[in-house]
């Protein structure tokens, strides 16, 4: 039966060493006493007396002998296991996962992905499109991190705010109503809609604050992907309510403007998002401060942008 304080292991190998308790409990830090009482649980553990005294000496018995040989390297496996973890990212071999929407794919993760290539070479990185369901499960998920539209973080997660903005109606550069400074609610009834939905809530504000006049939205088309959604509202009559960091970031490729318009809108808040077990991680700790970085960049309108901090909730 082996001792259940793994410390005796230590006091073994040094009492094998050292053949005298004084010296051994010297380099133990601790009384002479309180080693010839470890000795004695040891003994009793292992049946065996392990030492026995001639004169001065304490002569290892064969028993002992032969635990000796073993004992160096599992002491140096449970020094290693105790010890802080180190961390290069240079040399991580990892896979990690994240998920984000389209839009993040297309403008945000090049950038991920050219900093990692310079600051984790042999890290592998797998993107995936985050569907807002999947929240509740991120436990179970294989998903490092999140990044995504939400309100709050959820209890039981932990995260990052990376910013927050509002939304503006997207429409092709040469739309009537892109001579406006601003549409009316006549504006946004008179034409069709696009409406996105993959990813978090974007527009549902605009159909219920309409619902209270008394008069419905007209939604032509559902995409669930903002590259074929600015594709499509470039070449057509549609509007398109989304986040305007994202819109003013889109102009750069697609022939679209966009406008605020006059109904009560909600704060878009964006978060990077993950489960509370890989908080302490320190490739996690590394790879979130990269990530954070890169989405920080993208989103222009952060009101805090210097001053971003972690929020947390308890489990």
């Amino acid at each position: 039966m082996l001792p259940a304080n793994l410390n005796l292991l230590r006091t073994l190998a040094v009492l094998l060493e050292e053949q005298h308790v004084t010296r051994a409990a010297e380099r133990l830090c601790l009384t002479q006493s309180a080693v010839s009482r470890q000795l004695l649980q040891l003994r009793q553990a292992l049946a065996d007396p392990l030492l026995v005294r001639d004169g001065n000496r304490l002569l290892p018995t064969p028993r002992a002998l032969a635990l000796q040989a073993q004992l160096r390297p599992l002491l140096q496996q449970c020094d290693a296991l105790f010890s802080p973890q180190q961390f290069d990212p240079q040399q991580w071999q990892g896979h990690v996962r994240m998920a984000s929407s389209d839009y993040a794919a297309h403008y945000i993760l090049p950038d991920i992905v050219s900093t990692l290539a310079g600051a984790a070479p042999q890290l592998q990185l797998t993107y995936q499109l985050w569907l807002p369901q999947q929240l509740s499960q991120l436990a179970d998920l294989p998903l490092e991190l999140v990044a995504t539209m939400l309100e709050a973080i959820p209890p039981g997660l932990e995260g990052l705010a990376l910013g927050e903005d509002g939304p503006v109606c997207v429409m092709r550069q040469d739309h009537p109503l892109a001579q406006q400074q601003r549409l009316t609610v006549d504006d946004l009834l008179a034409c069709e809609h696009l409406s996105l939905s993959g990813g978090g809530d974007k527009d549902s504000f605009v159909d219920l604050a309409l619902a209270e006049l008394g008069q419905p939205r007209r939604i032509r088309l559902h995409v669930p992907f903002f590259t074929s959604a600015l594709r499509i509202i470039s070449r057509s009559e549609l509007l398109l309510i989304i986040p305007e960091h994202i819109a003013r970031n889109m102009q750069a490729d697609y022939a679209i403007t966009y406008r605020p318009f006059d109904l009560p809108c909600p704060t878009h808040r964006y978060w990077l998002l993950w489960h509370p077990k890989y908080h302490d991680d320190v490739s996690h700790t590394w790879l979130r401060k990269v990530v954070f970085q890169c989405f920080e960049a993208s989103l222009y309108s952060m009101a805090s942008k210097s001053t971003a901090h972690r929020i947390g909730h308890d489990s």
